[in-house]
């Protein structure tokens, strides 16, 4: 299976592998409002929500002019990529993962802000509907 993943996809496993550790579940590119895709969207046990984009190059980075446009949809935000990532690069002011296909790390804890309870509740909705979507896809792929 993992021969059919990209890298970016891969690092993605490890977290959400990694995340549940935590008590946290997840969902892979997960869409907060039209217009944006987060690599991984992962909601706590009290409902706390993080973003974690996965960057598999210096290059995947470089080229992402819209990761500060996730901030306003999470509790925390984080960066994961892997053992030879340059994580110089990235703006110490947020959360960094170090990954791999299997697992994952949390090296540096992003600073926690707090969604407003009303995007709080329509977020966590269409992450609990998004998650029960994909689960009746896999047991029943035709519509």
């Amino acid at each position: 299976m993992t021969e059919f993943l990209q890298p970016g996809q891969l690092l993605a496993r490890g977290v959400s592998r990694h995340l549940l550790s935590y008590d946290f579940v997840s969902v892979e590119e997960f869409v907060p409002e039209r217009g944006r895709r987060v690599d991984v969207m992962a909601m706590g046990p009290k409902g706390e929500i993080w973003v974690v984009e996965c960057k598999s190059s210096l290059a995947d980075f470089q080229s992402d002019s819209k990761w500060e446009g996730y901030l306003p949809w999470c509790d925390r935000f984080f960066w994961a990529v892997d053992a030879v990532f340059p994580v110089e690069v990235l703006p110490d002011d947020t959360g960094l993962i170090l990954a791999d296909a299997y697992g994952a790390e949390i090296i540096r804890m992003g600073p926690e802000g707090k969604l407003p309870p009303a995007r709080r509740k329509s977020l966590s909705l269409k992450f609990a509907r998004d998650a029960a979507r994909r689960l009746h896809r896999m047991r029943d792929p035709r519509p």
